[in-house]
């Protein structure tokens, strides 16, 4: 298929980089005239969008141009499209590694490479095109370098100096690409090619830029010139050697960048705009507030966003933290939670975040003091849910929207937003409807203007309605709106615009997407995944998010960010979803809508089950009630679970809102079960107040609903939350009440859960004989019922009472066992532990090289699993398996790096403890070191 150069070839190009996603048509005039486009830009624009959909069809693709305010959309399907196909499989390149899988990440990169035909766009005129094309090829050879690495790594160094050897030629100035290239020769026997090559890219590097190579090159030549021995791949199978990372990583190398989508069509007063962004823009001493206030419906959350985004890195370089506080709903978001998510998106663990808000609160200013962030707090309540998110220093700077003026918050600046005057709102008409069909009819155009009162929202519903009916003309629908607002005269003005608007457009919709947008009202979450549609309409199509998208074209719906499959999420504004309840309430019956609410909390109890199978290897140490799932098309689970542990994490806000509604709704089953099975993320990533809120809120629905399992389900898992928590008095209760209905029920699998959680406080408590009694019998009935990781996980957890009898090679062979079973089902996070455990009994009986081994393939492993609390505890191990045998310069990057991981996440015990044992050590030759010097002392 052959695309005519010139203006075609540049909309169709930027169409392929916004692959089934809408491209304005301002954005395409902007590509192709720049800044002068003629009065016929738009319709040239037209035609350019005609031929190639003529060209398309007579190619006989499937691939469609369709036409979606305010501009464009290329439909492509998933195999279509060589860039979508890369970068999904990319994603499935790093599950492979992760999963251990290295020839087959490899081989997968290396063919997803080669759909390349040489640099993207290339010939293409337009230069904001080509800069989105760098960043595609940069991607490209990232792929590239990776599975090179991979491959070096999997020894193939002979077969693979060549390639690279190009590749540098190519690239001359990229590092990394040279380090494999010097590390090929080396490993081929040709070490004084590998010491040339270095010297080539350092006098390349200072010609041309002025720089010494990085770090990494430099090291590399100091290992070649001295021989090290790590840098050979070693033929036989041997036990990893740990490496401390040179810096101390992050618990999340990004930067916090929370906000949604900007509005691409955005009209508003450019004094106002200019105002606000100056107002949050002037560091000082003290945090500079402001609020944005206005009446529903006039563009509090859209000029906020809108702000935020055009004020960017540029003012506020450290990112931006955004949470709607959902103050109209019925119930707020407390404070306490928002600062939890803050201090995750900041860095820090869930596991080290303190229970109490002030606490929480002293934390997050404490990590804002040096940075310079934004924080918007959209659709606040009051001044108690602001005021412990204030950020403690003015480099920060806070926006508020609120329907209230919030006049308790001292030194704020507060700027009310009125509705768009008749020029602003005809602005935002044209951009929506187009000006061809808005300049035909001036007059009406006014009309229709004055009937929605300015208000955005009320505006921007009607002008899509229009923009849905092109054969429809502006003074029909201003009758059309006159006619509804009479039936509706008995609100108020602003609330009677918004909801004529609404009913008009909600009565001219197709049956079905009516009933859709009844339906999506019973979520409660405050951004809704695609998926929701199928479920709630009983619709098994491939990709249930097409649904939605009727919805989005007529502005019921926003379209706020992106999934990492691609999809889109969505979020009501909180009048429509008023509304959409309404009608709700008065076109679907409750047996409706309680089927309707069990398929969306069957999908959600579906994806959470397949994700706890995904991270245990099965359903294993969980229990399952009889509620129905939702089946989701064949495929979709999967793509959504990739990363399981992930999934929970960005949908957790989901879900817990889901365990809610479950509650209302009286679906007991479904109730209980989701919220123990969303344990497996409240324990890793220690959201403990959303695994208390949670059980006790499924709790009170069970009881009602006289559900004897899943009431001992709830307790057995507060239990294990206490034990948690170190608060054994309260965990024995929940336990021993547990374990008593689990009997009682003759139910096997809950009492092994209840007698492995009172084997542990027992083993707390020094009472080792007890406590082997009872993993003895929680090991037997987690055999009867074949969970196999249960079994293994009392295997490790009895390991220090039978060391400590003097039964070291029962012990031994009690983790051996164990750690066979997690390596069989894919269970990482116990392989980790085992694999520690493992390494300190090794190192006691004297076994140095073996638990170094050890050690070190667990650090990789929690690495991987980006669990920083065992990061710091494994190169805590390492440090001191190197002190134990008198190598203290070892020892030393170790301990280093374990501190600045505990000095990252604000863990002043744990830092402590680490400096102690620093202090012990010998000066380091030449001197205090560097690393050393630079890090805090409080």
């Amino acid at each position: 298929m052959r695309i005519p150069p010139g203006r075609q070839e540049t909309i169709f190009a930027a169409l392929l980089l916004e692959a089934n996603r809408v491209v304005s048509t301002d954005y395409l005039v902007d590509l192709i005239w720049d800044e002068d486009p003629p009065d016929t830009a738009r319709t040239q624009v037209q035609i350019c969008v005609s031929r190639l959909r003529k060209i398309l069809a007579e190619a006989g693709l499937t691939a469609a141009i369709a036409t979606r305010p305010p501009g464009y959309r290329l439909e492509t399907g998933d195999e279509e499209l060589d860039l979508t196909v890369f970068n999904r499989t990319v994603g499935e390149a790093r599950v492979l590694v992760k999963e251990g899988r290295t020839a087959e990440a490899a081989e997968l990169l290396r063919s997803v490479v080669d759909l390349w035909r040489g640099p993207c766009l290339s010939g293409v005129a337009s230069e904001a095109l080509r800069t989105k094309a760098l960043r595609l090829d940069e991607d490209r050879l990232a792929a590239i370098e990776t599975h090179l690495e991979l491959e070096l790594g999997l020894g193939r160094h002979h077969q693979l100096v060549g390639e690279i050897g190009r590749l540098v030629h190519e690239h001359p100035l990229r590092e990394r690409l040279r380090a494999q290239y010097m590390l090929a020769l080396y490993r081929s026997g040709r070490q004084a090619e590998a010491l040339d090559a270095y010297r080539a890219g350092r006098d390349l590097l200072v010609e041309e830029l002025g720089l010494e190579p990085g770090e990494d090159l430099r090291l590399l030549e100091t290992a070649i010139l001295s021989g090290d021995p790590a840098l050979q791949p070693d033929a036989r199978p041997r036990e990893p050697v740990a490496e401390p990372p040179r810096r101390a990583p992050a618990y999340r190398e990004e930067k916090p960048h929370q906000l949604p989508a900007d509005t691409a069509d955005f009209v508003g007063d450019p004094g106002l705009t200019g105002a606000v962004a100056d107002a949050l823009g002037t560091a000082g001493r003290a945090v500079p507030v402001v609020i944005l206030v206005g009446r529903p419906g006039v563009g509090k959350s859209t000029l906020a966003t809108h702000i935020a985004h055009r004020l960017g890195d540029e003012a506020f370089p450290d990112g931006q933290l955004y949470c709607d506080l959902r103050g109209t709903s019925t119930e707020p978001v407390a404070a306490k939670e928002v600062l939890g998510r803050f201090l995750r998106a900041l860095g820090i663990p869930g596991t080290v975040i303190p229970d109490s808000t002030d606490e929480r609160a002293e934390m997050y200013r404490t990590l804002l003091a040096t940075q310079r962030t934004l924080v918007v707090l959209d659709d606040a309540a009051g001044e108690s849910q602001i005021a412990p998110l204030l950020p403690g220093s003015g480099n920060c700077a806070m926006l508020v929207t609120s329907r209230a003026r919030l006049t308790g918050l001292p030194g704020a600046r507060r700027f009310e937003l009125d509705v768009l005057d008749v020029e602003q709102s005809i602005d935002l008409l044209r951009r929506v409807v187009g000006p061809e069909r808005t300049d035909r009819e001036p007059q009406a155009a006014v009309a229709l203007v004055r009937a929605v009162g300015g208000l955005p929202l009320a505006l921007r519903i009607v002008a899509s309605r229009l923009a849905a009916r092109p054969h429809w003309s502006l003074a029909s629908m201003v009758q059309r709106l006159a006619d509804e607002r009479h039936r509706l005269d008995e609100l108020a003005h602003g609330e009677m615009t918004v909801r004529a608007s609404l009913s008009l457009t909600h009565d001219g919709l197709p049956a079905q997407h009516r009933r859709l947008l009844r339906l999506l009202s019973l979520a409660d979450g405050p951004v809704l995944p695609g998926w929701l549609a199928g479920a709630l309409l009983d619709d098994d199509r491939p990709r249930p998010a097409d649904l939605l998208e009727a919805l989005v074209d007529v502005q019921m719906l926003d379209v706020v960010a992106v999934e990492p499959t691609g999809e889109f999420r969505y979020r009501f504004h909180e009048i429509i979803r008023m509304f959409a309840r309404e009608q709700l309430a008065e076109h679907d019956s409750p047996a409706a809508r309680r089927a309707a609410a069990e398929r969306m909390t069957g999908g959600w109890l579906a994806l959470a089950e397949q994700a706890h199978r995904k991270i245990y290897g099965g359903d294993f140490t969980v229990l399952h009630g009889r509620a129905p799932r939702w089946r989701f098309p064949d495929g979709y689970a999967a793509e959504l679970l990739a990363d399981p542990l992930d999934w929970m994490d960005r949908e957790h806000v989901n879900l817990v809102a889901a365990v809610d509604q479950a509650a209302q709704a009286g679906l007991d089953e479904a109730c209980w079960d989701l919220a123990t099975t969303m344990v497996s993320l409240f324990e890793p990533r220690g959201y403990t107040d959303l695994w208390e809120r949670t059980h006790q809120r499924a709790l009170e629905a069970v009881r009602r609903a006289g559900s004897e399992r899943g009431t001992a389900a709830l307790l057995a898992s507060l239990g294990t939350l206490h034990l948690n928590r170190r608060q054994p008095a309260l965990s024995r209760a929940y336990l021993d009440e547990a374990l008593a209905l689990f009997d009682r029920l003759d139910d096997r699998h809950g009492a092994a859960l209840c007698l492995r959680d009172l084997a542990l406080l027992e083993r707390l408590s020094g009472r080792d004989d007890r406590a082997l009694e009872l993993y003895e019998l929680a090991m037997r009935d987690f055999d009867r019922v074949g969970d196999i990781v249960g079994r293994a996980i009392v295997l490790t957890q009895s390991v220090p009472i039978v060391d400590r009898r003097g039964e070291g090679e029962r012990a031994l062979a009690r983790l051996e066992e164990a750690l066979a079973i997690y390596r069989s089902v894919g269970y990482s996070g116990g392989e980790a532990r085992a694999l520690r455990r493992l390494g300190q009994m090794l190192l006691q009986r004297g076994e140095a090289v073996e638990a170094e081994g050890k050690l070190a393939e667990a650090l990789a492993l929690v690495r991987a699993g980006g669990d920083l609390i065992g990061e710091s505890h494994l190169l805590g191990n390492l440090g001191e398996l190197h002190l134990a045998l008198g190598r203290g310069e070892r020892a030393r990057p170790f301990l280093l790096q374990a501190l600045a991981i505990r000095e990252q996440i604000m863990d002043a015990d744990g830092a402590a403890a680490i400096r102690r044992e620093l202090d012990g050590l010998p000066e380091a030759p030449g001197g205090p070191d560097p690393l050393r010097a630079a890090l805090p002392e409080g």
